[in-house]
């Protein structure tokens, strides 16, 4: 019998794990802003704010509209049905706010490829001129140095995504540990965790370097170690990321009637 009140397997889909994941990493007091592709913080947002934090504020960067009426979800900050928000804040005043380090508490990131001490890279993997892969640029990864700190979420956890060190620093982590870390002069938090659809990791305090949480329902730790391209500091015990909750989940499905997240 199931008395832990999490939901089975295969009654929800790694998105709305993942999703279910991020909302719990935020506080009622955050402010959090989010770039393009953002389907999973903008429902993390909204089931955090539905439960442990109503207090909560955040804006979906591409059409910049503040605490969006959720339900549809979308998968994409640039859909205009965001602009069904609280307010609307021109998208000059959204990349000051992201500069003054005094606004934004969280900022959601990803990458192409996300490195052992938590940076990230949009811009291309391989040769800059003549790269293999080119993304969108940096947008605006370069202020998760100014914020308190940041949720890295990616779709993909493989060799090519976490590699030992990207290509191109788009977005800074902890740059190359803990003495760049300490002599940049940064004002953010950095990195505070990774939601992958194997694993949730954070950083270790000494070393700076992704330190593997737990392992999601189903996923091996040896799983993990093969599917990232560094090493990643290991706890003296690795436990099971709790499944989604039944009244989490609900919260989930009414956020995202269409399955944007169960189509993932």
């Amino acid at each position: 019998m199931n008395t832990s009140g999490a939901a089975s397997p295969p009654e929800w889909t790694t998105a709305e794990l993942m999703a279910v994941e991020l909302a719990r990493l935020l506080r009622n007091d955050d402010v959090a802003v989010m770039g393009t592709a953002s389907a999973l913080p903008q429902v993390a947002c909204g089931l955090a704010r539905a439960t442990h934090a109503p207090d909560l504020w955040f804006v979906a960067g591409g059409t910049c509209g503040v605490n969006p009426h959720l339900a549809p979800t979308v998968a994409s900050c640039c859909d205009e049905d965001l602009l069904r928000s609280d307010t609307v804040l021109p998208l000059g005043d959204v990349v000051l706010l992201e500069g003054r380090g005094d606004v934004f508490t969280v900022f959601f990131a990803g990458g192409l490829q996300i490195d052992s001490h938590g940076n990230c890279n949009l811009v291309a993997v391989g040769d800059r001129e003549r790269p293999a892969l080119r993304g969108p640029g940096t947008v605006g990864l370069p202020f998760l140095s100014r914020v308190g700190r940041v949720l890295i979420y990616s779709m993909s956890h493989t060799r090519r995504t976490f590699v030992e060190r990207v290509d191109f620093l788009g977005g800074p982590g902890f740059l190359d540990g803990p003495e760049s870390w300490a002599t940049a002069g940064l004002t953010g938090g950095g990195p505070a965790a990774v939601v992958t659809p194997l694993c949730t990791m954070d950083f270790d305090p000494t070393s700076l370097r992704m330190r593997l949480r737990s392992v999601h329902p189903g996923v091996e730790v040896e799983q993990v170690v093969a599917a990232t391209g560094f090493e990643l500091v290991m706890p003296d015990v690795v436990v099971q990321t709790q499944g989604p909750r039944s009244e989490e989940l609900a919260v989930v499905r009414r956020l995202d009637p269409s399955g944007v997240l169960k189509g993932r």
